[in-house]
């Protein structure tokens, strides 16, 4: 297999080709494409045999559950349960944009893409490619990064095409990403407002914590 590349406007992209990638997603195969961080592996959340396909790709541990990219806030409030205060004050300052919120999965998500945890990682993207395809195919998709493990992430198409060009089927080029530092992730599925930082990343700490002390 050599991947195919799709090349989309990164700003205002062309629905009939975020229709193209919707169509490759609702059949089940994995689509890389840029994100507002680094590039990242795609595919239908709800495929099980697609998300199996990622861990495969990624040789990523089956305890790990997958990120996911939304179009908005009301996406996360129909695939999550017991949101609080604290996400809607994450959501409102940071949305779109590099933060990954961790909360309890609702009934709509597989537990398989929680990876049995029960909880899932959300995130509205800036980057306007993710946020179309997500619009078009009515579903959010994977967001886990478009390299293999123990391999540095990829800014650009081409770098996908280097560590993965032979084992998936469609690249989508929408240019370099936005940005090279990784998303911050904030876990709030402790519930009662309570919240731990996972990661810190493109969000630096101390305005994620000002903003839960507001």
């Amino acid at each position: 297999m050599t991947a195919e590349t799709l090349r989309i406007h990164p700003d205002e992209p062309e629905p009939e080709l975020v229709s193209e990638v919707a169509t490759r997603l609702h059949a089940g195969q994995v689509v890389a494409l840029p994100t507002d961080t680094f590039y990242g592996l795609a595919v239908d959340p709800v495929n099980l045999r697609a998300v199996e396909r990622i861990y495969e790709l990624k040789s990523r541990a089956r305890h790990k559950p997958l990120s996911l990219l939304i179009h908005d806030v009301a996406q996360a409030y129909e695939l999550a349960r017991g949101l609080d205060t604290a996400f809607d004050r994450l959501a409102e300052r940071f949305w779109p944009g590099p933060l990954t919120l961790v909360v309890k999965a609702g009934s709509k998500l597989p537990l398989r893409v929680t990876a049995n945890t029960g909880n899932v990682a959300l995130r509205v993207p800036e980057a306007a490619i993710p946020r179309a395809v997500v619009a078009t195919l009515g579903l959010p998709i994977t967001a886990t990064s478009a390299n293999l493990s123990g391999m540095p992430e990829c800014t650009y198409a081409n770098g996908v095409r280097d560590q993965l060009g032979d084992k998936i089927p469609l690249i989508v080029d929408g240019g370099p990403t936005a940005r090279s530092v990784a998303t911050t992730i904030v876990d709030l599925s402790g519930g009662g407002n309570s919240w731990m930082i996972l990661r810190e990343g493109a969000i630096p700490t101390h305005e994620v914590v000002l903003t839960l002390q507001r």
